[in-house]
């Protein structure tokens, strides 16, 4: 099995520094990766586009060991981008530390723009012959999510039956209007290289039960474009949202500022009226609000950082006609 880092595009930087985005390549020895690519066997799993979003370090550390305990059971690549955003990794920023920039909202780049379009430019220009890629991000710090699949109802058709197979435990489409052509997942698509979002945890850190049940579903998921031969783990069934409407999920929010208690955990089936969480004032030890569920169904996002002001989301349900 070849095994090799490669470099996808680098950077001069000042005081004889100099940025550097690789990615880990898997293939077999005995193929070549043009051969590889022709045939549709080539998976990219692409993570730390925000540099707060961790999730995804521990499913490419989880990809990569598992392939090699088994490498007579690759047969196609896999090629594996962990840092797409190394600066903001290494600082534990959301954007690209010093430019004020989102990294996701630079696509698809520039090869004569400054030095960020250019690298957006270079990593797109490197996923040409990508049969399958992979968006892995994470919550931000305030919020936990169940392992989702998010689609913009342009590319539904396509990427829906792929998600399905992806281990997920919800899909979540939604309007168009929500669609940001600028992102990596939008320019691929648009670019017919199928690309999913993955929305999952918590950002900051590494939730591993979530990480494994990812990798289990890419590894489903390599199994159907014939990329790999070994065992294939039992995938769920996801709850499919066909949201584009913006009907199926409610959301709720603070109406006072100070210290969220949650009642329910991540995950819960919930009933109208049911109490979600408190907001309490620890300087006066007041019940300052109760939350409770305006509807019935799934709670699948929950507020992880306990304090919130006015108007903060503490919660989203997906409403229970919509949770097969």
């Amino acid at each position: 099995m070849i095994d090799r880092v490669e470099m996808v595009a680098r950077a001069q930087l000042p005081v004889d520094e100099e940025l550097k985005l690789q990615k880990h390549r898997l293939m077999p020895e005995n193929e070549t990766a043009d051969k590889l690519e022709q045939l549709g066997k080539r998976i990219s799993i692409v993570t730390g586009i925000h540099g707060d979003e961790l999730e995804g370090q521990y499913v490419c550390y989880e990809l990569s060991r598992r392939i090699q305990e088994e490498p007579q059971a690759l047969a196609g690549i896999v090629d594996i981008y962990p840092a797409m955003n190394p600066f903001g990794i290494d600082n534990i920023t959301r954007g690209i530390p010093a430019f004020d920039l989102d990294m996701n909202r630079l696509f698809p780049g520039n090869q004569n723009g400054d030095m960020n379009e250019y690298i957006a430019a270079e990593i797109m220009k490197d996923m040409q012959g990508t049969k399958l890629c992979l968006d892995i991000h994470a919550s931000n710090i305030f919020l936990t999510e169940i392992p989702q699949v998010r689609i913009n109802e342009l590319h539904k058709e396509v990427l829906v039956p792929i998600a399905q197979k992806s281990n997920v435990d919800l899909i979540w489409v939604h309007g168009a209007s929500t669609v940001l052509e600028s992102t990596f997942a939008y320019s691929l698509n648009s670019r017919d290289i199928p690309t999913l979002v993955v929305e999952m945890g918590v950002g900051m850190r590494i939730t591993e039960n979530y990480g494994n049940q990812l990798v289990d579903g890419i590894f489903a998921l390599m199994a159907e474009l014939g990329i790999w031969k070994g065992n294939v783990p039992e995938v769920r069934d996801p709850v499919v949202s066909n949201d584009e409407l913006g009907e199926d999920v409610c959301y709720m929010n603070a109406a006072e500022s100070g210290i969220f208690l949650k009642d329910k955990p991540h995950g819960s089936m919930v009933k109208t009226g049911e109490r979600i969480g408190r907001i309490v004032n620890p300087l006066t030890g007041e019940l300052l609000e109760e939350i409770s569920a305006p509807d019935s169904g799934w709670l699948f996002t929950i507020r992880e950082y306990p304090v919130v002001e006015e108007g903060s989301l503490v919660g989203r349900i997906l409403r229970r006609e919509k949770v097969s």
